[in-house]
């Protein structure tokens, strides 16, 4: 009994706050007919896409009511509303989402006051279900109407507030529009700083070496003692050479990553990082691998979160966990540090998120001041 009273309790809570925002939109009708009126008569119509703005919001405010009691989020998919005002109201009329809000908004006012049901159920539910269950020591029968009103409002709003398919797969193929961009910078960029590291590291080196070569060649038949330095100078300088030439290729794909897996490259990150890691790799070392491509994504960031950690978290201290999905591979780094990390910072994290994107992945950063930092990374895979 206690308990299905809790749960109309809840039920009711929801059910009131639906019928508040009801009660709003009810009021809004007034900005809905100046607008047309301000529209119809042309000079008005800058005010469309401030209203569907409007619209917007508290179709979003419905969203995120109903994902609170559903437990299930409801995507957004607009188009921006940018550029002259001309564009702005051709981009609002145009949208099949201010259609799809517009619905709902008239829907609303009507299933909004679902709560007018819900009220009288509580008299008569607190009597028959005391009897009903305390005597009889049955399942409650009333009560649970109500919780069944708020699931009934929670799934009207889901199917008139959810976008299209249409709408959802044109959102996608801009989002991978966007990410193909950003891949395609994020490569260039990276041939760059190859060439740059080449330029500057490896092919300096080899150029001095070549040059101490031919001095030796030049030394050796008048002065083999000084020939002789100048091979041991050029033997120090192929190695130097060699060693940058290593810190490219690590930079491209580290070979401890084919040689060694994921889960041991991130044990050897974690041990070289100067930082105390607890690392959990889910059992990675162990079935089948990852595709490379996901594998080199993960270190990276795993890397870089680490080094923003020893550089501006202020402790010694980080937690990595991977956890292998059905479709993908998660990734979750985490440090009690100061927080506050700023993507606009030069802290790493928009390359990061690049090369995350790049893969159709998700990130996610939770950097309060104060901390804690979590990085949160869902990278798509076939196992």
């Amino acid at each position: 009994m206690w308990k299905s009273v809790q749960r109309a309790g809840r039920a009711t809570a929801h059910l009131f706050l639906t019928a508040l925002m009801a009660f709003g939109t009810w009021i809004f009708i007034t900005v809905l007919l100046i607008t047309a009126v301000g529209t119809l008569a042309v000079v008005g119509a800058w005010l469309l896409p401030e209203t569907v703005l409007l619209v917007r919001r508290i179709a979003g405010a419905k969203r995120n009511l109903t994902a609170d009691w559903t437990g299930v989020k409801i995507p957004e998919v607009y188009r921006p509303l940018t550029g002259t005002v001309r564009e702005r109201v051709a981009t609002a009329v145009r949208d099949p989402g201010t259609r799809r809000d517009l619905r709902w908004m008239v829907a609303y006012w009507f299933y909004g006051a679902l709560l007018a049901l819900a009220v009288p159920l509580w008299p008569v539910g607190l009597v028959v279900d005391a009897v009903w269950c305390g005597l009889l020591r049955r399942e409650a029968i009333v009560l649970p109407l109500i919780v069944r009103l708020a699931d009934l409002e929670a799934d009207w709003s889901t199917a008139l507030l959810k976008p299209s398919p249409e709408a959802l797969l044109t959102a996608r193929v801009e989002r991978l529009a966007q990410t193909r961009a950003d891949a395609i910078a994020a490569h260039g960029a990276e041939l760059r700083r190859i060439e740059r590291d080449l330029h500057d590291g490896a092919q300096a080196q080899l150029v001095a070496l070549s040059m101490r070569i031919g001095l030796a060649k030049r030394a050796y038949g008048r002065d083999p003692e000084t020939a002789l330095k100048l091979l041991d100078e050029a033997q120090a300088q192929a190695e130097k050479a060699l060693a940058e030439l290593r810190n490219v290729v690590r930079g491209i794909h580290p070979p401890i990553l084919t040689d060694r897996g994921l889960a041991g490259a991130l044990r050897a990150l974690a041990a070289s990082s100067g930082l105390e890691v607890a690392l959990d790799d889910g059992g990675l070392d162990q079935g089948v691998r990852a595709p490379a491509a996901v594998e080199a994504a993960a270190y990276f960031v795993v890397a870089e979160a680490l080094t923003n950690v020893a550089k501006y978290s202020g402790v010694t201290r980080a937690e990595v966990r991977l956890v292998r999905a059905r479709r993908g591979l998660r990734v979750r780094v985490r440090d009690e540090g100061r927080g506050g990390a700023d993507e606009a910072a030069g802290s790493g994290l928009p390359g990061m998120r690049r090369r995350v994107a790049a893969l159709d992945g998700t990130m996610k950063v939770s950097s309060p001041v104060g901390g804690p930092t979590v990085i949160e990374v869902e990278l798509p895979c076939v196992w």
